[in-house]
């Protein structure tokens, strides 16, 4: 299991046997049906019924339609993370701290594209809960390390938060789908806004 503090571990590590492959299984029938039907006809009932289990199994499993959705968030992310922490730059260490910044949003904006609603109803289940998702909490760290890495002064955990805020998923599919910007626009801005926050306060 990898060590790294801001890794966003998918699994318990006491979960073994027909439990992982359980929570796997649920998972799977949970995503199909996402592409297939969009985010908010998940069910508990119609995951079960995709997975051929029984509705109890998956209340067990994640306890409610909110864990579901956020169980299934960070699955989507361990892809994302993998190539932040560990990838090629500039997205991956070895780029400049500035430009590391810029391509995270960029990364962001497209996940938002391709799996967008699933996004959507993950952060937006459970109220007030979508903003301490294990997912977003490595986000925020990964942020704030890198204003710090590239010297940025101010109030780092909430210039984070400021950041983080353009790339809520409920917001980029709004600017697309019912203002019409363009995903291109959308990731141009966020570099904008990442390089002049970050720019020294004598430039």
């Amino acid at each position: 299991m990898n060590t790294h503090p801001l890794w966003l571990v998918d699994d318990d590590p006491a979960e073994r046997g027909d439990a992982a492959r359980n929570r796997k299984r649920l998972l799977d029938a949970a995503s199909l049906l996402v592409a297939e039907h969009g985010a908010d006809a998940i069910t508990m009932d119609a995951v079960a019924a995709k997975a051929g289990v029984g509705k109890g199994t998956v209340f067990r499993r994640f306890g409610s339609r909110a864990g579901l959705m956020q169980a299934l968030l960070d699955h989507s992310e361990r892809e994302l993370q993998e190539a932040f922490l560990f990838g090629p730059p500039p997205l991956g260490p070895g780029a400049d701290p500035v430009e590391r910044l810029v391509a995270f949003g960029r990364a962001r904006i497209a996940l938002v594209d391709v799996q967008g609603e699933l996004l959507r109803a993950a952060e937006s289940a459970g109220g007030g809960v979508r903003f301490s998702t294990p997912a977003r909490t490595v986000s925020l760290t990964h942020v704030q390390i890198l204003l710090r890495a590239a010297g940025t002064g101010g109030d780092l955990p909430v210039l984070a938060q400021a950041l983080l805020a353009p790339l809520d998923a409920s917001l980029v599919l709004h600017q697309c789908r019912d203002l019409g910007y363009p995903l291109e626009r959308l990731a141009q801005a966020w570099a904008d806004l990442a390089r002049r926050i970050t720019r020294p306060a004598d430039r």
